[in-house]
């Protein structure tokens, strides 16, 4: 079966979104043939900046959501371009009706459908847009050009549009069409043609995003089957951004945050509602999903897989007490992680077990080199250092010793934790402080490593844990601190707790349980895909039916002979060649086979 893997910042680029995920599935299921068709985010992104792909990734195809569009460099009359858009007077009235649509639908408010579904207006603008780029190689320059500007003008100052984007001025338009000309960029993409997507059996989008773009093309095109897998919401982590980016110095207006928000949960909706099915990673995304759009029938949770083979050797937890009782935290060092509530909490652990410590170590997913960090985590990280000096003071035993800090800074490889599963073995409680996360996947493997775990109620934490682990309110250091203080003093309960949770993961978050559900999957959207008379149909799976392969008269083994097969096994579309007798002899179905017999 050959799949085309959608992705959007994330696989096979190292470090991005999806990525450890995206690697386990394709190594896994190595008798499929992947086709991964990715969107980079940004500049190491780059084409071929990836590692070593398993030999069952036959292609990669990249186009960039970032950087200036393809192909503008070359061109010439670039001021006569962007005033027309690089078009003729017909193809400029065509975009203006598209461009039209998909705007005044970003524009209106939610709740006001109008004559016509919202929904179907932006879909219908879309796919013209798409239909557009095919016929004249591409959107970058129109929707650069002052017609998209205008358009887009005339739609938020339009009746029922969204009160924030009412007031936008000329540089918010400029800047949202920007946007729009980077997020369409796989509609002008030279991926729909038997050489790309028309030759795939099932399209499969990691996440609802700019992503899922070439799938709805692909779906409406050659009739491939499009599976949207979330573990993280994209129209959520745009939410999030956004409110982020709303107080920074730079921020841009309302009116382009409303009108990108607006662009990003249509487009989320139309993914949700042209999926033939939708994979959430837990009950948290599946809310979100619902909330959407999306079809409660067509939802069918998937935890993300985890490898549990490097955690298998890890002892469990044998309940006794030691004199420097240790608190592990693992992940990415950046804000939403809340490191400095988790140092609060560890100073009041130390006024209860003095002699408690604190390992924090860094991780780098992905299959490739640890990324470096962004100028963001590394400010957060010194901060982060400052606060564990300022709290805890180096300590020493006497007054001719060295002080110590209590507060452990790692990064995994390094020699102080040079695996992962050695920060979880030397663990006696794992916390987890975040005050968002999607799918908790240190919190699994510390599950998987049989360690009790103390974590704040966000995101998936409760589905994953299920009754193995303490749960406390985000942002209350007392809390987290009262949840540790009460397992380092209780090692049976810790050892309890340790073994119900690796208990739970090896039977839920294994990458074998991950791997049968989307095996499964696969072949039940190619089994119910309709045949086509394309010439590519005779080599699809399932395109023959099971009695060609029987001696005897039956119906056409090509194009749709089983379907259009009348009773007796006769094809009602007329003659056609099949298989017969021993002998070899291809006859027409439906010409007389010899003299008829005599009935008893």
């Amino acid at each position: 079966m050959r799949i085309a893997l959608l992705t959007e910042g994330g696989y096979p680029y190292p470090g991005g979104d999806s990525v450890v995920w995206c690697d386990r599935l394709v190594r896994g299921l190595g008798g499929h043939e992947f086709e991964v068709y990715a969107l980079g985010r940004g500049e190491r992104q780059r084409e071929g900046a990836w590692p070593p792909l398993p030999d069952n990734v036959r292609r990669v195809r990249t186009a960039p959501l970032w950087g200036p569009a393809p192909g503008a460099a070359g061109r010439r009359d670039g001021r006569r371009e962007g005033r027309r858009g690089g078009y003729g007077r017909r193809a400029r009235r065509r975009f203006g009706e598209h461009f039209a649509e998909l705007v005044a639908a970003v524009c209106a408010e939610p709740g006001d459908e109008g004559a016509a579904p919202q929904a179907d207006r932006f879909a219908g603008g879309l796919h013209g847009l798409a239909d557009l780029a095919r016929d004249h190689g591409g959107l970058p320059a129109a929707l650069r050009s002052e017609q998209a500007v205008r358009l887009l003008e005339s739609a938020c100052r339009a009746p029922g549009a969204l009160r924030a984007v009412r007031a936008a001025a000329p540089v918010d338009l400029l800047t949202v069409t920007e946007q729009f000309e980077r997020l369409l960029r796989p509609l002008s993409a030279d991926w729909y043609d038997e050489r790309g997507l028309a030759a795939v059996d099932v399209c499969h989008a990691v996440g609802g995003g700019p992503a899922a773009l070439p799938g709805l093309l692909a779906r409406r095109l050659f009739g491939t089957p499009l599976l949207v897998t979330e573990y993280g919401v994209r129209l959520r982590e745009h939410y999030l951004t956004s409110a982020a980016h709303a107080v920074a110095p730079d921020a841009v207006g309302a009116p382009v945050r409303a009108l990108l928000a607006s662009f990003h949960a249509r487009l989320a909706h139309e993914a949700y509602r042209r999926a033939e099915l939708i994979t959430p990673g837990n009950t948290h995304v599946r809310r979100w999903q619902v909330r959407c759009g999306a079809d409660r029938d067509r939802l069918r949770t998937v935890y993300p897989g985890m490898d549990a083979s490097p955690f298998a050797g890890i002892e469990e937890d044998g309940g006794q007490e030691r004199p420097e009782p240790l608190l592990v935290w693992v992940g990415r060092i950046e804000p939403a992680k809340d490191l400095v509530c988790l140092l609060h909490a560890f100073a009041e652990v130390r006024r209860t077990v003095p002699g408690a410590r604190l390992l924090i170590a860094e991780r780098a997913d992905g299959p490739g080199p640890a990324p470096g960090r962004d100028p963001e985590a590394q400010a957060y990280l010194a901060h982060c250092r400052a606060l564990a000096a300022q709290l805890f003071p180096d300590e020493a035993a006497d007054l001719h010793g060295v002080g110590d800090n209590p507060v452990c800074f790692a990064r995994i490889g390094d020699p102080e934790v040079p695996r992962l599963s050695d920060a979880y073995a030397a663990a006696d409680v794992a916390v987890l402080s975040s005050v968002v996360e999607g799918f908790p996947v240190p919190l699994v493997e510390a599950m998987l490593s049989g360690r009790a775990t103390v974590s704040t109620d966000v995101g998936a934490v409760c589905e994953a844990i299920g009754g193995t682990g303490l749960v406390v309110p985000p942002r209350n250091p007392r809390a987290l601190a009262a949840a540790c203080t009460a397992l380092l003093g209780d090692p049976a309960r810790r050892a309890r707790l340790g073994a119900a949770a690796r208990a739970r993961a090896l039977e839920l978050f294994t990458t074998e349980q991950n791997l049968t559900a989307f095996r499964g999957i696969y072949l039940e959207l190619l089994s119910h895909r309709p045949e086509t008379d394309e010439p590519l149909a005779g080599t699809r799976p399932f395109s023959h039916p099971p009695e060609a392969h029987l001696p005897g008269r039956w119906a056409s083994t090509t194009g749709r002979g089983a379907a259009d097969a009348g009773p007796g096994g006769r094809s009602v579309r007329g003659p056609s060649w099949a298989h017969t007798t021993s002998g070899g002899t291809a006859v027409p179905v439906g010409a007389p086979a010899g003299p008829p017999r005599e009935r008893r």
